[in-house]
């Protein structure tokens, strides 16, 4: 039995990087051996076990075969005459196939290393083409190693996976889960710009790809092509370091724009009601889960109002505190803020826009919500008066320290 370190954790060694997890292939053994030193079988499809001290993972020597469409499609063959070479053979791209031995050498057949040198992503074999979650995980590497590029044959092939439909047979979790991800690397744009570079973008997010050459007015965008300003938008939110939640909701606030009527352009009146319609469907085809999902709804519904409220008055910005349930959940009130951030400054020109209103808004909320609605309620001998008198009263506290509109001085 030889055990081999394998994948990200080599990768990322050789790049000088912090290495979080390692994984291990062993080769010359069986589950049964494994099972008699102590290691935990956790593998579902094929052959994997847990350390018995460390729980890291190692996965017996494999082969596949394709025998279907999608990620699932395939025949698992593990037994102790598969080699390293093979087992490195059918993993998705080269800096990936590095193999590092217990004494430290390395075992690069598929020239790994060069690539990591170049700065290259680029597929092991034509096994690339048998699993579409390999575009996405390539377009995922982009945005995770912003100076790597996909290579020209790469690209090539996957524009043909999608040509043959093959991305068609993804499971909506993977889909998500590679999305995920991807939002949250170094550089989100680059997945984004790799997807629609192969094809794959208009068919696993079309409500997405379709914002790409539709005009925005100049004045208030400077780089115009609505597309090129979402993926502005997911880059600001993820150098601010803004969560998951954040970042779809700054990737989909826009869906609008991409059916915006031609004849009133590049105005895009009422796309906030349009991109609510378009973001439903998408939200419930990919299974997005509720924090996302709940977030990503509200920008979209209001993240043009909030550009508003130095305008209100007292009265109408408490409504506005209302309709956005800021009162019963002030977090994630204060991440659609995050988001409507990361939409004001992902502009040409506006990248350190002042955006005072903002924490105005907060502190507001935090004045609002020390108004105690009971002791309130206790005063009326009518309950339906009740609301109109809590509403009054964090209408006057407001006012006690704020002038209104807002953009005037707070009271001293």
């Amino acid at each position: 039995m030889r055990i081999y370190s394998v994948g990200g954790a080599v990768r990322d060694q050789l790049l000088g990087l912090p290495v979080k997890d390692r994984d291990h292939v062993v080769v010359g053994s069986t589950p049964e051996a494994m099972v008699s030193l102590g290691y935990r079988p956790v593998g579902k499809d094929f052959p994997v076990f847990l350390h018995p001290e460390t729980h890291e993972e190692y996965a017996l020597a494999r082969t596949e075969r394709k025998t279907g469409k999608g990620y699932k499609g395939f025949q698992v063959y593990a037994d102790p005459d598969v080699t390293l070479e093979q087992d490195l053979a059918r993993r998705d791209l080269t800096i990936n196939a590095i193999a590092e031995d217990e004494h430290g050498e390395l075992i690069d057949p598929y020239h790994g290393i060069a690539d990591l040198k170049a700065r290259v992503l680029r597929h092991v074999s034509f096994a690339f083409s048998e699993d579409p979650v390999r575009i996405l995980r390539a377009a995922r590497f982009a945005a995770r190693f912003k100076e790597f590029h996909v290579a020209d044959e790469t690209m090539v092939l996957m524009r043909q996976m999608v040509e043959d439909g093959e991305v068609d047979a993804l499971v909506p979790e993977r889909v998500w889960q590679e999305l995920a991800k991807g939002l949250m690397e170094q550089k989100p744009s680059r997945m984004f710009e790799v997807l629609r570079a192969c094809g794959a973008l208009k068919r696993i997010v079309p409500e997405l790809d379709r914002l790409f050459g539709v005009p925005q007015t100049a004045k208030y965008h400077p780089e115009v092509d609505t597309g090129v300003h979402v993926m502005m938008v997911i880059d600001y939110a993820a150098a601010a370091g803004f969560s998951l939640p954040v970042r779809f909701a700054a990737l989909t606030h826009d869906l609008g724009k991409g059916t915006t009527p031609a004849e009133i352009l590049p105005r895009h009146i009422g796309h906030e009601e349009r991109s609510v319609a378009l973001l439903k469907p998408l939200i419930q085809r990919l299974r997005v889960p509720n924090d996302c999902k709940e977030l990503a709804l509200l920008t979209a519904r209001f993240h043009g109002k909030v550009h508003q409220v130095e305008a209100m008055r007292a009265a109408t910005l408490l409504r506005f505190l209302q309709e956005t349930d800021a009162l019963r959940q002030p977090g994630r009130f204060r991440n659609f803020l995050h988001a409507c951030e990361a939409d004001a400054r992902g502009r040409t020109g506006f990248e350190q826009q002042p955006l005072p209103h903002f924490q105005s808004l907060l502190d507001i909320l935090e004045v609002v919500m020390r108004v105690d609605a009971g002791v309130i309620a206790s005063t009326q001998s009518n309950p339906e008066a009740i609301k109109d008198a809590v509403f009054a009263a964090r209408v006057a506290a407001m006012e006690q320290v704020f002038k209104f509109p807002l953009g005037n001085k707070p009271v001293e």
